[in-house]
């Protein structure tokens, strides 16, 4: 066993955990552009069932991702749901016409929506407003 893969991926397993649900969504859609990246890259190397296994993993990010939209957020969630379900339609069209334009199409919008994600991020929580309150174990008696 690689003692050092082995603290790669504890120290993998620590981000995820620790990590704000904002940067969860973008460390999804990096994986997301990782999986496309080696799709493309398989089919043009007419290596059919690695691009299959890759569009997979992207297609498993992708119901990740419409399964944490959150309805109550209105609009915006109904636009994130119609665009995932555009790229999952474009990566199977892509995957039985063997065309990786069209998954680097997929990859390019959604680099846009990471982009956009990691912004939000990185953007500072905004400020309390009103009095902050104290939870039940904060109260006192």
């Amino acid at each position: 066993m690689n003692p050092y893969r082995s603290a790669s991926q504890a120290y993998a397993q620590d981000s995820v955990l620790t990590a704000a649900p904002e940067k969860l969504v973008v460390m999804l859609y990096d994986g997301l552009g990782r999986f496309l990246a080696r799709g493309a890259a398989a089919l043009r190397a007419e290596d059919v069932a690695a691009a299959g296994k890759a569009l997979n993993r992207a297609g498993a990010i992708l119901d990740e991702l419409l399964a944490t939209l959150d309805p109550a957020a209105g609009e915006i969630t109904e636009r994130l749901a119609e665009i995932y379900m555009f790229c999952k339609r474009e990566l199977l069209a892509a995957q039985l016409k063997r065309d990786p334009a069209r998954i680097e199409r997929v990859a390019k919008l959604l680099a846009e929506l990471r982009d956009a994600w990691a912004t939000i991020a990185e953007a500072p929580p905004a400020p309390m407003t009103g009095r902050p309150t104290l939870g039940a174990a904060g109260a006192k008696a």
